[in-house]
């Protein structure tokens, strides 16, 4: 059981966490800049806060480069419409790269 406001181990994607990072696959494509010629979700974690923290990691292909992104999800609580967000994109990552939240990696 993860510890409140910590990250849950790394797991692969499942029917639900896929549907939701294909939903959130324009926005994170118009944060970006571009369209990505392939988008496949591979590993994913979450963080519960005042709603749902997730951190995915997706292959994308920009220039024929293979090239992740780790996009910052953000889920509200169904109080609160349970809206879907992106609040951050890690890009040039490859897919060996460990996914690690921002916060983590300016400490």
């Amino acid at each position: 059981m993860p510890i409140c406001g910590g990250w849950t181990d790394i797991r692969l994607f499942d029917p639900e966490m896929k549907k939701i990072c294909s939903e959130l696959r324009p926005e994170i494509e118009k944060t970006v800049g571009t369209d990505f010629k392939i988008f496949i979700p591979v590993v994913w974690s979450s963080q519960v806060v005042a709603g749902t923290n997730y951190m995915f990691k997706v292959l994308v292909d920009v220039d024929g480069d293979g090239e992740c992104v780790h996009a910052l999800i953000f889920q509200a609580l169904p109080c609160y419409g349970g809206g879907l967000s992106v609040t951050d994109i890690q890009r040039h990552k490859s897919v060996d790269d460990p996914l690690i939240p921002l916060e983590h990696l300016q400490k």
